[in-house]
């Protein structure tokens, strides 16, 4: 999200996000007044991790040598329509200002920019209508390519978001401590003695 500002919108793109199993989005804005928005609406999703950075030219940077394809939603001569895109590749995806859309850092990242087809009158759709248009596109490819029939997460990200799906209350108290979260059984407990250690019942 390259200088997304509108909470809503934030908000509404992270949990677009969510909704087609994305679990890590940047939010990128060198001014304090849209940071602090962007604060706010991290709390829109608690199984997305979101990046505040200052900068997109380092994230992209890094997308980059991770070997993913980086596609800017804009309006170009050279744009490409955003179904024609192969998602099954490694792909992120920039979305940018409402009113100004991506910025030329953004522009200068990209391997592909895609548009999305319109017959009315309106010029373009909300930034996070447009999203979860690009984002399902994703999802429909992937899923026909059977990518959604296996875990893609790394194991550490799974028994993180497993621990704190199964035990909300002190995944949160472990994270408040800063101690690591314990490792669940084949039945996806843990031990008694560690929740009445953990909740202070010993």
């Amino acid at each position: 999200m390259d200088n997304v500002n509108k909470p809503h919108n934030l908000a509404a793109i992270i949990r677009s996000c969510d909704a087609v199993g994305i679990n890590e989005v940047y939010a990128v804005s060198h001014r304090p007044s849209i940071k602090t928005k962007q604060h706010t609406a991290a709390g829109a999703s608690r199984w997305v991790r979101l990046g505040l950075e200052e900068s997109i030219v380092p994230i992209g940077e890094k997308l980059k040598h991770a070997g993913m394809q980086i596609l800017v939603a804009t309006y170009r001569p050279d744009s490409v329509d955003f179904r024609s895109v192969d998602y099954t590749k490694p792909t992120a995806i920039i979305v940018g200002e409402e009113l100004k859309g991506p910025s030329q850092d953004a522009l200068n990242l990209a391997d592909h920019c895609i548009y999305i087809p319109m017959a009315g009158m309106v010029e373009s759709l909300n930034v996070s209508v447009a999203a979860a248009l690009i984002l399902f596109e994703a999802q429909r490819q992937r899923s026909a390519a059977g990518m959604y029939d296996k875990r893609q997460l790394p194991d550490d990200v799974f028994e993180r978001l497993l621990f704190e799906y199964t035990y909300p209350r002190l995944g949160s108290l472990l994270q408040e401590r800063k101690e690591p979260y314990p490792l669940l059984d084949e039945n996806g407990a843990i031990p008694l003695e560690v929740v009445n250690r953990l909740t202070g019942k010993e």
